[in-house]
């Protein structure tokens, strides 16, 4: 069952389309890959299903219900989180801190509570770090307090954003093996990404863009053995 569907959206900066006729499903309780070079549109597909940048044309919905149109923090209250690309910790705040901003709208202390654990449960390192600055850690601990305050509003579906930009091989691999984890305990993904390797790795089904378009679409395993999705991401 599609938990978020996209149906033939456009949209336009400056009223030059960036995207044309997009339309993807993101399957309940899967991994959905959006597979992209820089510039192909993805960070734009990201930011109409959050209501950033509207589409002018098409539908967007999740759960049945319509998100065009909505103010994004009505969109993010349905259930839905971003993790941002290039991580966006907030650097003069402390670990804990940055993730209590993730909870912003629990009222309850005890919840807030138990979420954090359960991502120190996920991050033990985070755990080890609770007072220190965000600014002051490595890439590879800022990628994994981003993930951790995504976390914290209990998301239906989780939106994350080329996950290893700027990260180190050793980082790239843990953060895909957590990203993996979070999917086994029930949370819905839709990862976005250059990195096909490690992307195909750990989802159910993807689409490939370029130029605004979906060029390319199917299982892990039929993408990974397309011969044009081959040439352009494993050379």
């Amino acid at each position: 069952m599609a938990l978020l569907t996209v149906s033939n959206i456009a949209t336009a900066y400056d009223r030059i389309d960036v995207l044309h006729g997009i339309s993807i499903e993101v399957e309940q309780g899967k991994i959905t890959c959006i597979l992209g070079s820089n510039g192909a549109g993805k960070s734009t597909l990201i930011r109409s299903i959050l209501g950033l940048t509207p589409p002018h044309q098409g539908e967007i919905n999740f759960d049945n219900a319509p998100l065009r149109g909505l103010p994004t923090h009505q969109i993010i209250g349905r259930g839905i989180a971003c993790i941002p690309e290039g991580r966006k910790v907030f650097p003069k705040m402390t670990v804990e801190e940055n993730l209590r901003v993730g909870a912003y709208q629990i009222s309850q202390e005890a919840e807030i509570l138990r979420r954090i654990e359960k991502v120190y449960e996920l991050f033990p390192r985070l755990k080890e770090r609770v007072t220190q600055l965000a600014g002051t850690m490595s890439g590879g601990e800022q990628a994994m307090l981003s993930i951790g305050r995504g976390l914290m509003a209990d998301p239906r579906l989780l939106i994350i954003d080329d996950p290893s930009l700027g990260l180190s091989p050793l980082y790239v691999k843990e953060n895909f093996r957590i990203i993996s984890e979070i999917n086994k305990l029930g949370t819905t993904i839709l990862l976005v990404e250059q990195n096909a390797r490690q992307t195909l790795a750990i989802s159910h089904y993807g689409y490939v863009i370029a130029q605004g378009k979906i060029v390319a679409r199917g299982t892990a395993q039929e993408l990974n053995e397309n011969a044009e999705v081959r040439t352009a991401y494993f050379g």
